[in-house]
Protein backbone atom coordinates (compact mmCIF):
# COMPACT_ATOMS: atom_id res chain seq x y z
CA UNK A 1 0.00 0.00 0.00
CA UNK A 2 1.57 3.69 -0.85
CA UNK A 3 2.63 5.86 1.68
CA UNK A 4 -0.26 8.23 0.54
CA UNK A 5 -3.35 5.28 0.94
CA UNK A 6 -1.93 4.44 4.68
CA UNK A 7 -1.75 8.35 5.54
CA UNK A 8 -5.51 8.87 4.46
CA UNK A 9 -6.60 5.84 5.82
CA UNK A 10 -5.34 7.00 9.56
CA UNK A 11 -7.27 10.40 8.69
CA UNK A 12 -10.57 8.54 7.44
CA UNK A 13 -10.14 6.36 11.56
CA UNK A 14 -10.45 9.57 13.11
CA UNK A 15 -12.97 12.04 13.82
CA UNK A 16 -14.74 14.20 10.74
CA UNK A 17 -15.30 17.43 12.58
CA UNK A 18 -11.69 17.41 13.71
CA UNK A 19 -10.61 16.48 10.03
CA UNK A 20 -12.97 19.65 8.94
CA UNK A 21 -11.03 21.67 11.68
CA UNK A 22 -7.64 21.46 10.38
CA UNK A 23 -8.49 21.31 6.79
CA UNK A 24 -10.58 24.89 7.48
CA UNK A 25 -7.85 26.32 10.12
CA UNK A 26 -5.01 25.62 7.37
CA UNK A 27 -6.65 26.95 4.72
CA UNK A 28 -4.70 30.50 4.16
CA UNK A 29 -1.42 28.21 4.66
CA UNK A 30 -3.24 25.63 1.80
CA UNK A 31 -4.40 28.16 -0.80
CA UNK A 32 -1.04 29.83 -1.04
CA UNK A 33 1.61 27.05 -0.32
CA UNK A 34 -0.08 24.12 -2.30
CA UNK A 35 -1.20 26.50 -5.34
CA UNK A 36 1.93 27.42 -5.52
CA UNK A 37 3.65 23.70 -5.37
CA UNK A 38 0.74 22.98 -7.58
CA UNK A 39 1.83 25.61 -10.47
CA UNK A 40 5.65 24.88 -10.12
CA UNK A 41 4.61 21.26 -10.76
CA UNK A 42 2.66 22.53 -13.62
CA UNK A 43 5.37 24.22 -15.22
CA UNK A 44 8.00 21.89 -14.60
CA UNK A 45 7.53 18.25 -15.92
CA UNK A 46 10.80 17.19 -14.81
CA UNK A 47 12.63 16.99 -12.09
CA UNK A 48 15.91 19.64 -12.60
CA UNK A 49 18.25 21.78 -10.24
CA UNK A 50 15.52 24.89 -11.50
CA UNK A 51 12.95 22.92 -10.04
CA UNK A 52 14.28 22.33 -6.73
CA UNK A 53 15.38 25.90 -6.44
CA UNK A 54 12.18 27.44 -6.96
CA UNK A 55 10.65 24.51 -4.26
CA UNK A 56 13.34 25.85 -2.01
CA UNK A 57 11.80 29.36 -2.49
CA UNK A 58 8.07 28.33 -2.00
CA UNK A 59 9.22 26.50 1.23
CA UNK A 60 10.72 29.44 2.38
CA UNK A 61 8.29 31.49 2.33
CA UNK A 62 5.37 28.95 3.89
CA UNK A 63 8.33 29.98 6.91
CA UNK A 64 9.36 26.28 6.72
CA UNK A 65 12.70 27.71 7.92
CA UNK A 66 15.76 28.25 5.73
CA UNK A 67 17.91 25.63 6.82
CA UNK A 68 14.90 23.03 7.35
CA UNK A 69 14.40 23.57 3.74
CA UNK A 70 17.85 23.34 2.80
CA UNK A 71 18.10 19.87 4.35
CA UNK A 72 14.14 18.70 3.17
CA UNK A 73 15.08 19.70 -0.32
CA UNK A 74 18.69 17.99 -0.25
CA UNK A 75 16.99 15.10 1.09
CA UNK A 76 14.28 15.11 -2.16
CA UNK A 77 16.95 15.50 -4.71
CA UNK A 78 18.89 12.28 -3.08
CA UNK A 79 15.71 10.12 -2.66
CA UNK A 80 14.59 11.36 -6.29
CA UNK A 81 17.89 9.98 -7.57
CA UNK A 82 17.53 6.84 -5.39
CA UNK A 83 14.28 5.84 -6.81
CA UNK A 84 14.71 7.33 -10.60
CA UNK A 85 11.69 10.09 -9.94
CA UNK A 86 12.31 12.14 -13.25
CA UNK A 87 8.92 13.30 -13.89
CA UNK A 88 7.51 16.04 -11.29
CA UNK A 89 4.08 14.95 -10.48
CA UNK A 90 5.56 11.87 -8.98
CA UNK A 91 7.45 13.73 -6.37
CA UNK A 92 4.43 14.83 -4.59
CA UNK A 93 3.84 12.23 -2.99
CA UNK A 94 7.52 11.97 -1.86
CA UNK A 95 7.61 15.72 -0.59
CA UNK A 96 4.26 15.21 1.47
CA UNK A 97 6.20 12.00 3.54
CA UNK A 98 9.06 13.79 4.00
CA UNK A 99 6.59 16.22 5.79
CA UNK A 100 5.47 14.15 7.83
CA UNK A 101 9.05 12.38 8.76
CA UNK A 102 9.82 15.96 9.70
CA UNK A 103 7.02 16.27 12.20
CA UNK A 104 6.67 12.47 12.98
CA UNK A 105 9.61 12.56 16.03
CA UNK A 106 7.55 14.96 18.42
CA UNK A 107 4.83 12.18 18.45
CA UNK A 108 6.24 10.64 21.70
CA UNK A 109 5.75 13.54 23.75
CA UNK A 110 2.77 14.51 22.25
CA UNK A 111 0.66 14.46 24.93
CA UNK A 112 0.25 16.49 28.11
CA UNK A 113 1.38 15.40 31.30
CA UNK A 114 -1.44 15.74 33.31
CA UNK A 115 -0.74 13.92 36.62
CA UNK A 116 -3.57 11.29 37.38
CA UNK A 117 -5.34 11.55 41.52
CA UNK A 118 -2.91 14.94 42.18
CA UNK A 119 -2.84 18.21 41.19
CA UNK A 120 -1.40 19.06 37.78
CA UNK A 121 0.36 22.70 36.81
CA UNK A 122 0.58 24.30 33.80
CA UNK A 123 2.68 27.26 33.09
CA UNK A 124 1.87 29.47 30.00
CA UNK A 125 4.61 31.76 28.93
CA UNK A 126 4.84 34.47 25.95
CA UNK A 127 4.93 37.64 24.96
CA UNK A 128 1.63 40.43 24.90
CA UNK A 129 -0.71 40.02 22.27
CA UNK A 130 -0.15 35.86 21.52
CA UNK A 131 -3.37 34.82 22.64
CA UNK A 132 -1.89 33.48 25.84
CA UNK A 133 -5.07 34.22 27.88
CA UNK A 134 -7.54 33.29 25.24
CA UNK A 135 -5.04 29.89 25.23
CA UNK A 136 -5.85 29.34 28.68
CA UNK A 137 -9.42 29.92 28.99
CA UNK A 138 -9.49 27.43 26.00
CA UNK A 139 -7.86 24.34 27.79
CA UNK A 140 -9.57 25.47 30.97
CA UNK A 141 -12.93 24.47 28.94
CA UNK A 142 -11.29 21.30 27.50
CA UNK A 143 -10.45 20.15 30.99
CA UNK A 144 -13.79 20.58 32.04
CA UNK A 145 -15.23 18.90 28.98
CA UNK A 146 -13.18 15.89 30.22
CA UNK A 147 -14.43 16.45 33.75
CA UNK A 148 -11.59 17.48 35.64
CA UNK A 149 -11.91 20.06 38.02
CA UNK A 150 -9.92 23.04 37.10
CA UNK A 151 -8.80 26.72 38.48
CA UNK A 152 -6.95 29.48 36.76
CA UNK A 153 -4.14 31.61 38.51
CA UNK A 154 -3.93 35.22 37.27
CA UNK A 155 -0.22 35.44 37.36
CA UNK A 156 -0.04 38.57 34.62
CA UNK A 157 -0.30 41.55 37.08
CA UNK A 158 1.72 44.09 34.96
CA UNK A 159 -0.81 44.07 32.10
CA UNK A 160 -3.68 46.32 31.98
CA UNK A 161 -6.51 44.61 31.80
CA UNK A 162 -5.03 41.22 31.78
CA UNK A 163 -6.88 39.69 35.56
CA UNK A 164 -10.08 41.18 34.05
CA UNK A 165 -9.88 39.50 30.71
CA UNK A 166 -8.68 36.08 32.20
CA UNK A 167 -11.70 36.36 34.41
CA UNK A 168 -13.99 36.61 31.62
CA UNK A 169 -12.53 33.38 30.08
CA UNK A 170 -12.96 31.95 33.68
CA UNK A 171 -16.58 32.77 33.29
CA UNK A 172 -16.86 31.36 30.02
CA UNK A 173 -15.25 28.20 30.42
CA UNK A 174 -17.04 27.69 34.31
CA UNK A 175 -14.05 28.19 36.19
CA UNK A 176 -12.86 30.48 39.32
CA UNK A 177 -10.15 32.75 39.05
CA UNK A 178 -6.97 33.50 42.03
CA UNK A 179 -6.37 36.78 41.69
CA UNK A 180 -4.84 39.68 43.85
CA UNK A 181 -4.63 43.32 42.39
CA UNK A 182 -3.05 44.22 39.31
CA UNK A 183 1.01 45.10 40.22
CA UNK A 184 1.09 42.36 42.90
CA UNK A 185 3.84 39.90 43.10
CA UNK A 186 2.86 37.01 40.64
CA UNK A 187 4.97 34.32 42.29
CA UNK A 188 2.26 35.45 45.27
CA UNK A 189 -0.82 34.47 43.09
CA UNK A 190 0.82 31.30 41.98
CA UNK A 191 1.39 30.30 45.48
CA UNK A 192 -2.42 31.38 46.33
CA UNK A 193 -3.76 29.62 43.67
CA UNK A 194 -2.04 25.92 44.83
CA UNK A 195 -3.28 26.26 48.62
CA UNK A 196 -6.50 27.23 46.71
CA UNK A 197 -6.06 24.13 44.85
CA UNK A 198 -5.23 21.93 47.34
CA UNK A 199 -8.15 22.36 49.52
CA UNK A 200 -11.10 22.40 46.71
CA UNK A 201 -9.36 19.41 45.35
CA UNK A 202 -8.15 20.50 42.14
CA UNK A 203 -7.18 18.53 38.91
CA UNK A 204 -5.44 21.13 36.99
CA UNK A 205 -4.08 24.61 37.63
CA UNK A 206 -3.66 27.09 34.48
CA UNK A 207 -1.07 29.88 35.27
CA UNK A 208 -0.79 32.94 33.17
CA UNK A 209 2.42 34.75 33.28
CA UNK A 210 3.23 38.43 32.42
CA UNK A 211 4.49 38.75 28.85
CA UNK A 212 6.80 42.01 28.57
CA UNK A 213 10.16 41.19 26.43
CA UNK A 214 11.36 44.55 26.55
CA UNK A 215 12.89 44.47 29.76
CA UNK A 216 13.80 40.70 29.58
CA UNK A 217 15.69 40.44 32.68
CA UNK A 218 13.32 41.69 34.90
CA UNK A 219 10.71 38.94 33.14
CA UNK A 220 12.71 36.09 33.28
CA UNK A 221 13.61 36.73 37.07
CA UNK A 222 10.21 36.97 37.61
CA UNK A 223 9.62 33.60 36.07
CA UNK A 224 12.17 31.89 37.94
CA UNK A 225 10.63 33.37 40.91
CA UNK A 226 7.39 31.60 40.08
CA UNK A 227 9.05 28.39 39.29
CA UNK A 228 10.96 28.58 42.94
CA UNK A 229 7.91 29.21 44.17
CA UNK A 230 5.78 26.39 42.64
CA UNK A 231 8.93 23.77 42.89
CA UNK A 232 8.85 24.38 46.72
CA UNK A 233 5.17 23.70 46.63
CA UNK A 234 5.12 20.93 44.66
CA UNK A 235 8.90 19.45 44.15
CA UNK A 236 7.93 17.53 40.76
CA UNK A 237 5.68 20.89 38.87
CA UNK A 238 5.13 22.33 36.91
CA UNK A 239 4.75 19.70 34.76
CA UNK A 240 3.74 21.53 31.85
CA UNK A 241 5.63 25.11 30.70
CA UNK A 242 3.64 25.63 27.68
CA UNK A 243 5.01 28.75 25.17
CA UNK A 244 1.99 30.66 23.37
CA UNK A 245 3.39 31.58 19.58
CA UNK A 246 1.44 33.39 17.24
CA UNK A 247 1.66 32.00 14.43
CA UNK A 248 0.87 34.75 11.98
CA UNK A 249 4.40 36.43 13.22
CA UNK A 250 6.36 33.62 11.23
CA UNK A 251 9.57 33.89 11.90
CA UNK A 252 9.06 35.82 14.74
CA UNK A 253 7.92 33.06 16.60
CA UNK A 254 10.57 31.14 15.93
CA UNK A 255 13.19 34.12 18.23
CA UNK A 256 10.42 34.10 20.35
CA UNK A 257 10.84 30.45 21.23
CA UNK A 258 14.65 30.53 21.31
CA UNK A 259 14.66 32.96 23.75
CA UNK A 260 12.02 31.77 26.16
CA UNK A 261 13.63 28.31 26.27
CA UNK A 262 16.82 29.65 27.00
CA UNK A 263 15.55 31.02 30.14
CA UNK A 264 13.19 28.89 30.84
CA UNK A 265 13.29 25.68 29.74
CA UNK A 266 10.11 24.85 27.88
CA UNK A 267 8.40 21.60 27.59
CA UNK A 268 6.12 22.39 24.53
CA UNK A 269 4.69 24.59 21.99
CA UNK A 270 0.70 26.32 21.59
CA UNK A 271 0.45 27.55 18.41
CA UNK A 272 -2.33 30.14 17.52
CA UNK A 273 -3.75 31.88 15.03
CA UNK A 274 -3.10 28.95 12.72
CA UNK A 275 -6.04 29.89 10.93
CA UNK A 276 -4.94 33.45 9.90
CA UNK A 277 -1.98 32.84 8.31
CA UNK A 278 -1.07 31.44 4.91
CA UNK A 279 2.76 30.93 6.73
CA UNK A 280 2.01 27.60 8.68
CA UNK A 281 4.84 25.89 7.70
CA UNK A 282 6.56 27.70 10.90
CA UNK A 283 5.16 24.21 12.95
CA UNK A 284 7.82 22.67 11.01
CA UNK A 285 10.04 25.22 11.55
CA UNK A 286 9.54 24.89 15.28
CA UNK A 287 9.81 21.44 15.43
CA UNK A 288 12.79 20.60 13.27
CA UNK A 289 15.27 24.15 14.29
CA UNK A 290 14.32 23.82 18.01
CA UNK A 291 13.45 20.12 19.07
CA UNK A 292 10.27 21.14 20.84
CA UNK A 293 6.92 19.67 20.42
CA UNK A 294 4.02 21.47 18.74
CA UNK A 295 1.77 20.11 21.53
CA UNK A 296 -1.84 22.48 20.65
CA UNK A 297 -2.94 24.81 17.46
CA UNK A 298 -5.50 27.08 17.47
CA UNK A 299 -7.85 26.65 14.26
CA UNK A 300 -10.19 29.22 15.05
CA UNK A 301 -12.05 31.26 17.44
CA UNK A 302 -14.68 28.77 19.34
CA UNK A 303 -14.07 27.37 22.40
CA UNK A 304 -12.99 24.00 21.12
CA UNK A 305 -10.92 25.34 18.26
CA UNK A 306 -7.81 24.92 20.42
CA UNK A 307 -7.18 21.44 19.23
CA UNK A 308 -3.67 18.80 19.88
CA UNK A 309 -1.41 18.84 17.24
CA UNK A 310 -1.78 15.90 15.01
CA UNK A 311 0.65 15.77 12.60
CA UNK A 312 -1.15 13.41 10.19
CA UNK A 313 -4.04 16.02 10.24
CA UNK A 314 -1.89 18.51 9.52
CA UNK A 315 0.08 16.92 6.59
CA UNK A 316 -3.45 16.08 5.05
CA UNK A 317 -4.80 19.28 5.82
CA UNK A 318 -2.02 21.45 3.44
CA UNK A 319 -2.51 18.80 0.71
CA UNK A 320 -6.13 17.47 0.97
CA UNK A 321 -5.84 18.12 -3.02
CA UNK A 322 -4.12 15.70 -3.97
CA UNK A 323 -5.43 13.01 -1.43
CA UNK A 324 -8.77 13.80 -3.46
CA UNK A 325 -7.13 13.94 -6.88
CA UNK A 326 -5.70 10.13 -5.42
CA UNK A 327 -9.33 9.17 -4.98
CA UNK A 328 -10.51 10.13 -8.35
CA UNK A 329 -7.86 8.40 -10.27
CA UNK A 330 -8.58 4.63 -11.21
CA UNK A 331 -6.90 1.80 -8.61
CA UNK A 332 -3.65 0.81 -8.99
Amino acid sequence: MSFIKKLKEKITQQTESVTNKFKEGLSKTRDSFADKINDLLSRYRKVDEEFFEELEEVLIQADVGVQTVLDLVDDLKMEAKRQKIEDSEALKPLIIEKFVELLQPSAENQELNVQDGSLTVILFVGVNGVGKTTTIGKMAHMFKQQGKKVLLAAGDTFRAGAIEQLEIWGERAGVDVIKHHAGSDPAAVVYDAIQAARKREIDVLLCDTAGRLQNKVNLMQELNKIYRVIQREIPEAPHETLLVLDATTGQNALSQAKTFNEATGISGIVLTKLDGTAKGGIVIAIRNELGIPVKYVGLGEKLDDLQPFDVEQYVYALFSELFEEREQQPAE
